[in-house]
C-alpha cells in the first residue's frame, strides 16, 4: 500500500487521510508533506459500503472534502 511506503520513508513525519481510505492515498506533496488523496477510489470506497453515488458525493464533500483539520490537511484529487 503507498501509504505504508510514504509512512516508512519518513518515520518522522504524521500524515492524515480519512479514516478507513487508506487505499485512497495516492502520493504526496514533499514541499507540505501532505497526502493526496484519490477521491474517485473514496467514493467508491463509500459505495461499496452500501451508499449510492450521489449518498456518497454528498458525504465525501461535506464530511470529508469540507474538513480542515490544520496545515496537513491533504490534498485531495479528483478526476474529470
Amino acid at each position: 500500500m503507498i501509504l505504508d511506503l510514504i509512512s516508512d520513508n519518513y518515520p518522522e513525519e504524521s500524515f492524515i487521510y480519512p479514516s478507513g481510505h487508506e487505499n485512497a492515498v495516492i502520493g504526496y506533496d514533499y514541499c507540505s508533506m501532505r497526502l493526496i488523496i484519490d477521491l474517485d477510489i473514496v467514493i467508491q470506497n463509500l459505495m461499496e459500503e452500501g451508499m449510492s453515488e450521489i449518498d456518497a458525493i454528498e458525504y465525501c464533500s461535506y464530511n470529508i472534502t469540507g474538513s480542515y483539520i490544520g496545515e496537513k490537511t491533504p490534498i485531495y484529487l479528483q478526476r474529470q
